[in-house]
This record gives C-alpha cells, sequence and structure tokens, in this order.
C-alpha cells in the first residue's frame, strides 16, 4: 500500500502555450493550415522535383503521425518545432537538400536478399 501522504503530492506543471486540448487543437490546425498555404510556393522557391500533390500528401503524413499524442507540453513543443520549421523555410534559411530530406523515408525500399528469394523458390 501506498501511503496516503504520497497519494497526496501530484506535480502540477506549468502548460507551455496550450491549456486545454481544445486551445491545442486549434493551434495545430492554424499550423497545418499555414503550411499548407505555403506548399506552392515552397515547390516553386526550392525548385524540388516532387509534385505539389506528394507535398501535400507528406504534411498530411506529418501530421498525422503525432495525432495519437495526448500530453499538451509535448502537443505545444511539437508545435513550437513546426512554426520554427516553416519560418525557416518561408525565409529560404533552408536549402533545397534540407527540404528533400524530408521526402526520404516516405517511400520504403523492399529489399530482397538471396537466402528470401531461395525459400520462396522464386
Amino acid at each position: 500500500m501506498v501511503p496516503k501522504d504520497i497519494k497526496k503530492v501530484v506535480k502540477h506543471v506549468k502548460p507551455i502555450l496550450s491549456v486545454t486540448q481544445k486551445e491545442a487543437r486549434k493551434r495545430v490546425l492554424s499550423l497545418y493550415k499555414s503550411w499548407f498555404r505555403q506548399l506552392p510556393y515552397i515547390v516553386k522557391k526550392y525548385d524540388v522535383p516532387v509534385s505539389y500533390e506528394d507535398c501535400r500528401q507528406r504534411l498530411r503524413y506529418e501530421f498525422t503521425k503525432y495525432k495519437k499524442i495526448n500530453d499538451l507540453r509535448i502537443i505545444d513543443m511539437l508545435i513550437i518545432r513546426g512554426q520554427m520549421d516553416l519560418k525557416e523555410v518561408v525565409k529560404a534559411w533552408k536549402t533545397k537538400s534540407h527540404i528533400m530530406r524530408m521526402f526520404q523515408d516516405v517511400y520504403e525500399v523492399k529489399t530482397e536478399d538471396f537466402l528470401k528469394k531461395f525459400y520462396s523458390n522464386k
């Protein structure tokens, strides 16, 4: 059994940006819209060999990758990081290689080694 004194001690942390989940959701959607508005300019400015549709899919993938996170402090940190990245891209502080690095892990390359082919009789 845990003593009653220990149960009463709960660490209350100060929120970074958002106080409620609703406010955090509003900030995430605002960041998503900001990125979405900048996509045509990013594709044109950086002259990336990726279509606008691929950029939209990647943007959606990046935002849905973190959709299971419920901690407000982590959500706020991700929002801050997203805002910093957007600012760096818009002000051209990032180079084309930084933009292309965002698309590296989207397409998984399936490699079949000799043993896999051998066991499957190919």
